[in-house]
């Protein structure tokens, strides 16, 4: 078992509070924080504390985790709590936000001794709970060494590179999830009307070249339409905003990502889809077909 740590935990949503769990469970000493603190009961009924603010969370942290809705205001909580943190503590991002905003996070956390990982997370809800979720780490490689093993309670971390390459790598995660659910649900549609078995052809794609976990666990979702959230439309929309933004900083055109957000933002903001899941993009193409 990895050597216990004292872990302040901050965001316990939809992703957060299984990720806390596990800490937890792996023998960490776990306070968690959620601004609704009735979300972060599942840490304390594992075991875990619960601090009534995040500033009572964070002090004497050897290790802060936030995974908190986006760049900004886990830069606003940052600010909250700067008056409790202390030289030699890792704060390890997990929300999914822009390179830049991990690299302005970086240097203002390191006048106070406290080093960045950026390190998002894919897997989803079901990723998150069964500790599977891959983590994109970015930041100084020693720092990472540090706390791999941690990381490694929650999912398979790797190192990809200096501060802000973690929120780089997500945004690819998200633009190849996000055009992926385009595609998905296209074929179920194609498959419903021309009169074949979707969940036969998604086992007969089993280990194929067209085979993913989006086709299967999306593609399911689909055909059974059914939408509660696992990933949220709204977050993935905000994603794929971001995606769009760094690729304009880099020169960068990319036209299957503009395409797929658009259709999100009107599945978000003309079909009332921002908190369904993103595989609910399946309704925005059924509309299209009454057109």
């Amino acid at each position: 078992m990895a050597e216990p740590r004292k872990i302040a935990f901050l965001g316990t949503g939809l992703m957060g509070a299984h990720m806390a769990v596990n800490l937890v469970r792996a023998g960490h000493d776990v306070t968690a924080w959620n601004r609704t603190a009735a979300k972060a009961a599942p840490v304390a009924d594992a075991g875990g504390k619960v601090a009534e603010s995040a500033l009572d969370a964070v002090r004497g942290a050897e290790i802060i985790v936030s995974i908190l809705s986006d760049g900004p205001t886990t830069g606003a909580v940052m600010a909250d709590v700067a008056g409790a943190l202390s030289a030699g503590q890792v704060w390890v991002d997990m929300c999914s936000a822009k390179p830049e905003e991990a690299r302005t996070q970086a240097e203002a956390l390191s006048g106070a001794g406290v080093a960045l990982i950026d390190a998002p997370v894919s897997g989803g809800t079901k990723g998150a709970e069964a500790a599977s979720l891959a983590i994109m780490a970015g930041g100084d490689a020693e720092t990472f060494a540090a706390v791999e093993s941690m990381l490694g309670a929650m999912g398979r971390p790797m190192h990809v590179g200096p501060t802000g390459s973690g929120q780089l790598s997500k945004l690819a995660n998200q633009a190849i999830v996000a055009v992926t659910i385009g595609v998905v649900a296209e074929a179920m549609l194609l498959l419903e009307k021309g009169g074949a078995d979707p969940g036969a052809v998604r086992d007969a794609l089993k280990g194929g070249f067209a085979d993913s976990t989006i086709l299967q666990q999306h593609g399911a979702r689909m055909s059974n339409r059914d939408f509660e959230p696992g990933g949220l439309s709204k977050l993935q929309l905000k994603d794929l905003d971001n995606v769009l933004h760094e690729a304009a900083g880099l020169g960068l055109a990319l036209p299957e990502v503009q395409g797929v957000r658009d259709r999100f933002h009107h599945f978000v903001h003309q079909m009332d889809g921002a908190d369904r899941d993103h595989s609910g993009l399946f309704l925005e193409l059924l509309e299209r077909q009454k057109s």
